[in-house]
């Protein structure tokens, strides 16, 4: 997908993502791609926040609303902290433009766990 990660803390995730293969068969930038490097920088930043726990992050529930399209030049994914806690993350994340014009507003939610233990499917 081209995604590059320009900045990245538990409150704040900024990554760019050319709109140059990932887009669909009408030229503009695919939805789905939108979704897909939405959730994966919100869970990025939410990933982060669950590491200073000592556990990992697992998303919940995503939603999304598609404003406008792009059909070239770099998109920018902003996710941004709503709530860190305990047990659970919510960020918003934002698509732009170059020109600064959202093209997706999304909001993603993410479970905090323990760590899964790599051998507990092993037989002792």
């Amino acid at each position: 997908m081209g995604v590059q990660i320009l900045e990245e803390s538990a409150q704040r995730v900024v990554a760019t993502m050319p709109v140059e293969g990932n887009r669909q068969s009408f030229g503009l930038l695919h939805g789905g791609a939108s979704l897909a490097v939405g959730e994966a920088v919100g869970s990025w930043a939410a990933v982060i926040h669950a590491s200073t726990l000592g556990k990992t992050a697992v998303g919940v529930d995503v939603s999304a609303t598609h404003h406008k399209s792009a059909r070239s030049g770099l998109v920018t994914i902003t996710a941004t902290a709503i709530h860190l806690g305990g047990t659970m993350t919510t960020h918003e994340v934002l698509l732009t433009n170059e020109a600064g014009e959202r093209l997706c507003t999304m909001r993603i939610s993410n479970l905090i766990l323990d760590k899964p233990n790599p051998k507990a499917h092993l037989a002792p």
